[in-house]
């Protein structure tokens, strides 16, 4: 019997090591798949866009119909466009996750935000888009402007920074936030002291991979900010005037929209290598913005943790 028993068990013993074998292939062929797709992506995109990037490209004003065009001011309103999402998102990002972290009581209000946070995170950018042109275009007369455009992208990014925020201030060890108490600071106090410091990296993080996000987004801004740019003089730096680069309600074709705009219309001759060089430049951005980020976000957590021994 005693033999049996251990026979049975061999046996159990040697499908569990083939069943780990097995499932450890399997996931090693899906992961690299999915770097194999990733990299055929960039790749691509790289191998079609990067022999047309040069200075000129990236700084002379876009052409419709002659070649030889650039996507200087697309490049610059996506720049900006973002500046004014991030300056809207980052308060309000850190002011709600704040609250659902540390301010919050569980209960069914809570719930309901966290729900409506939750739906907001996964409507569609056009969607935003949509509701970003009949309520900040039209209802509060904005036109299609930066202003507008950066509104619709706070709204598709605050969800993200949410989220980010109140896991950052989560993470936190609860024996500092004891610590504090116990000394009788303040909750704000602890907040600020105790807590923010040790949250800073993963903010720092969070905030750069959601402008990464905002820096690639076109569906909303086709309806928000437009598929235009009025001619900028570059020499006023006035936001008042009309024809300032940093004018928040003037009209601005960003650059995920101009590589649709070119792609839909095709007039130039040279259309196909506007939009490949464009994409290249696109996809750059947002690798730098991830790479800095995890760059950013590491630097921070070994100076922090470099700090608090010194202390």
């Amino acid at each position: 019997m005693t033999t049996q028993t251990q026979i049975l068990r061999s046996k159990a013993r040697k499908r569990a090591k083939t069943a780990d074998k097995v499932a450890t292939v399997v996931i090693i062929v899906f992961a690299l798949s999915i770097v194999a797709i990733l990299l055929g992506l960039i790749g691509f995109i790289m191998f079609r866009g990067l022999g047309h990037i040069s200075w000129h490209f990236l700084t002379s004003n876009p052409q419709t119909i002659r070649e030889g065009g650039g996507i200087g001011p697309p490049l610059f309103n996506s720049l900006y466009l973002l500046v004014l999402t991030m300056i809207i998102t980052i308060p309000l990002g850190l002011g709600g996750g704040i609250y659902m972290s540390e301010y919050a009581k569980p209960g069914k209000i809570t719930s309901f935000i966290r729900l409506v946070v939750e739906v907001l995170s996964s409507f569609p950018s056009i969607v935003i888009g949509l509701f970003g042109l009949l309520v900040f275009v039209n209802t509060f007369e904005m036109g299609f402007s930066l202003l507008a455009g950066a509104l619709a992208l706070t709204i598709f990014n605050l969800p993200l920074m949410v989220r980010i925020t109140e896991q950052a201030f989560s993470g936190v060890p609860r024996e500092q936030k004891e610590a504090g108490l116990a000394l009788g600071l303040s909750k704000w106090k602890i907040i600020t002291s105790i807590m923010l410091p040790v949250a800073i990296p993963s903010l720092v993080t969070g905030t750069i991979l959601a402008a990464g996000r905002v820096f690639g987004e076109a569906a909303a801004l086709l309806f928000t900010s437009g598929m235009t740019t009025p001619p900028l003089n570059f020499s006023d730096w006035n936001p008042l005037h009309p024809r300032s680069p940093l004018n928040p309600l003037r009209p601005a074709e960003t650059l995920a929209t101009h590589i649709w705009k070119v792609n839909s219309e095709g007039l130039a001759p040279d259309a196909i290598q506007i939009a490949a060089g464009a994409s290249a430049v696109l996809v750059i951005m947002v690798l730098l913005f991830n790479l800095f980020a995890r760059w950013g976000g590491r630097t921070l957590y070994r100076y922090m943790t470099a700090s608090k021994r010194m202390n």
